[in-house]
């Protein structure tokens, strides 16, 4: 069903609703954006599991990179851009130039660098449309984690102690079998 970067564009694209935020978040204009994370990953998860209804997300995740306007009010702003454009989504806005310092990690070197330091591979996803309009996926440890319904730390988090310890809590909090009951969750222990 789902086997390329191909696939999960189509299954989006097929998606009024995604496309809609899609088109709302490109109206920005933002630099090097992306919805990434729940967004996509919760997608597949629910066409893998054969949900005829979408998930519940608890935010839509909207990354960005602006080395110049690190302000966390201009992401505030941006948030309320998006109300202002389609009320009722949990929009949340970060820049990634600034989150290294939220963090307390090196600097982020672009969007999708940040990406890549998620905690799960499986997370580690983002979507965005072109100038023409043509959606683009950035998977930087590729799909097969996602579309195969396995949860693993990046190699960011598998490195570090204290990040196992984040992605252990985070795995635990999240719960996602719950939700999607073929979920394999990998635990390391430290």
């Amino acid at each position: 069903m789902l086997k390329s970067k191909f696939d999960i564009i189509l299954l989006i694209q097929k998606d009024e609703w995604m496309m809609e935020l899609l088109n709302a978040v490109k109206s920005l204009d933002l630099p090097d954006w992306w919805i990434c994370a729940g967004f996509v990953r919760s997608k597949v998860w629910d066409t893998l599991h054969g949900f005829e209804e979408r998930t519940n997300l608890p935010d839509i995740d909207v990354i960005y990179y602006d080395d110049i306007n690190i302000c966390e009010e201009e992401e505030k702003k941006m948030e309320g851009r998006l109300e202002a454009l389609i009320p009722n989504i949990p929009w949340s806005v970060k820049n990634q130039a600034r989150m290294h310092i939220r963090n307390s990690v090196e600097a982020y070197t672009s969007s999708v660098d940040a990406i890549a330091k998620f905690p799960e591979t499986a997370t580690a996803l983002g979507i965005k449309m072109d100038s023409h309009y043509n959606l683009i996926l950035s998977a930087p440890h590729g799909i097969q984690d996602v579309i195969n319904l396995e949860v693993k730390p990046t190699p960011f988090f598998a490195a570090n102690e204290k990040r196992i310890e984040v992605y252990e809590d985070r795995v635990t909090k999240k719960n996602w079998e719950l939700i999607w009951s073929q979920l394999k969750v990998q635990h390391i222990k430290s």
